[in-house]
């Protein structure tokens, strides 16, 4: 039997049959399967779905859909790590993502502050294609050309920015989790030179941050919740309150190695730190020798308007590390650890390694990603799409006082703080063709990709609207 996608209609416009692959064997299986279910054991729940569907237009898929029937088959085979709703994704095209129903979402999620140039941008995908042909893994045990090329633009993009004014050297890993790693790794080597009786050993992190899931990423995430089906964690990290300037005196000490923070929490609620926090806190780290690393795996790469989060800060509070991920693969793996020369000339041959960490593929993917998002210009469309949002979002603040107290964020990393808990909204937006996420306490979390476009911003402030409203009845 031939795969051909249902038609739905979304919000009055037709859904191309295009928007999902043809050959799609594996997912056609499922459509007949669904379709041959019996209708005399189905007929209610048919008839239900039937007028559910009818009212939305993109309900979630009902028990008897091709969705369900693949979840079914696979979900068993998948160590249960996430909760996941019942769409099942199979194409996405600039800010816009499909199901198995071919029901289209306008994705505010964006993978998680992922996908910054959009779904299935034409040039990433042509340049999967030519290097996948050419070479995509050769080790680190010999050179490349992206490796290296991508090292030198992320430090020149860097200093052009004006952010992190003696960026010298970049670590090229897989994933943000690593690229924290590392900074951790580096920081007590950092330490040990300073101090080699080891007492200069310790490390310093925020409520509300998060910082990974690997042991000392998540030592340095103190969220009881991540931490105590794995604990004890690695020892010597101390936990301080974000934003609080008076605190840090007491908090970074001689025997500091290394301080983690994020400019802004995404994880954590999105929250912004002042700047007389950043600034306190990198004073304060040159006075006792510890090593300040920035986390701007979420907050980075332009997704504020500026190339990196703390680009507006004077150089006494720039890192000595800074990590990146996400947006650096648009999608494909790969995370990166800045340093400056007082970290890279500590960090001998075999002090630390990765296997798939800077191969070609990876590095030439992001060589192009990072050079379309240090563009001024592409920057500036930030600021002005969050400006739109944030106009939106005081209106629904407006509208829905006793539910939205505060807006939160800058650029295209933004959060609307609630008094309740936000899942219905979520589920409501969702079925209605809009996905968002949350952060932190009762927070909607706003990361799109940073190429939409001003008319969808408002589309999805609509349909947010709509959720909203709907969960007020």
């Amino acid at each position: 039997m031939a795969f051909r996608a249902p038609v739905t209609r979304l919000s009055g416009r037709v859904a191309s049959r295009a928007a999902v692959p043809r050959h799609a064997p594996v997912i056609a299986r499922f459509y007949s399967q669904a379709a041959a279910a019996p209708t005399s054991t189905m007929g209610e729940k048919v008839r239900s779905n039937f007028e559910r569907d009818a009212t939305l237009p993109c309900p979630d898929p009902a028990a008897d859909s091709a969705s369900a029937a693949l979840v079914k088959e696979h979900a068993p085979f998948m160590v249960a790590t996430y909760s996941r709703p019942p769409p099942v994704f199979v194409k996405g095209e600039g800010s816009y993502i499909w199901d198995i129903e071919n029901r289209r979402y306008l994705d505010l999620t964006a993978g998680i502050a992922v996908n910054a140039l959009g779904h299935s941008d034409p040039e990433f995908c042509k340049l999967i294609a030519q290097q996948a042909e050419t070479l995509v893994h050769a080790s680190n045990l010999y050179y490349n050309p992206w490796t290296g090329a991508l090292s030198k633009l992320l430090v020149e993009k860097t200093l052009e920015a004006g952010c992190m004014h003696d960026a010298t050297a970049v670590f090229v890993c897989n994933s943000g989790s690593e690229a924290n790693e590392a900074g951790i790794k580096f920081a007590r080597k950092v330490g040990k030179t300073i101090d080699p009786t080891g007492e200069k050993h310790e490390f310093v992190s925020f409520h509300g941050a998060f910082h990974g899931r690997t042991m000392g990423s998540l030592s340095a995430t103190p969220n009881s919740k991540y931490q105590a089906p794995f604990s004890p964690m690695v020892p010597g990290f101390k936990y301080g309150t974000y934003n609080d300037v008076e605190g840090i005196k007491d908090l970074v000490t001689e025997k500091t190695c290394g301080v983690l923070v994020e400019p802004i929490q995404g994880e954590g609620g999105v929250n912004v730190a002042s700047d007389e926090f950043l600034i306190a806190l990198g004073k304060r780290c040159r006075e006792v020798g510890a090593v300040l690393q920035y986390d701007e795996i979420q907050c980075g790469l332009s997704r504020t308007g500026d190339l990196w989060a703390h680009g507006r800060l004077p150089p006494e509070a720039h890192p000595d590390i800074l990590t990146t991920a996400k947006a650096l693969g648009n999608g494909f793996p790969i995370g990166a650890t800045i340093v400056n020369k007082h970290v890279a000339e500590k960090i001998k041959v075999g002090d630390h390694g990765t296997t798939f960490g800077g191969n070609p593929l990876a590095c030439r993917l992001a060589h192009y990603i990072v050079s379309r998002l240090a563009d001024p210009a592409f920057q500036k469309d930030v600021v002005a799409k969050g400006a739109v949002f944030v106009k939106g979002f005081e209106q629904l603040r407006n509208k829905y006082p006793s539910l939205i107290t505060e807006v939160r964020g800058r650029g295209l990393i933004l959060g609307l703080q609630l008094t309740e808990d936000p899942a219905p909204i979520i589920t409501a937006a969702r079925e209605r063709g809009l996905l968002v996420i949350t952060a932190g306490a009762n927070t909607l979390r706003f990361v799109p990709s940073l190429t939409i476009s001003e008319q969808e911003i408002q589309e999805g402030l609509d349909i947010l609207d709509e959720a909203i409203r709907t969960t007020r009845a």
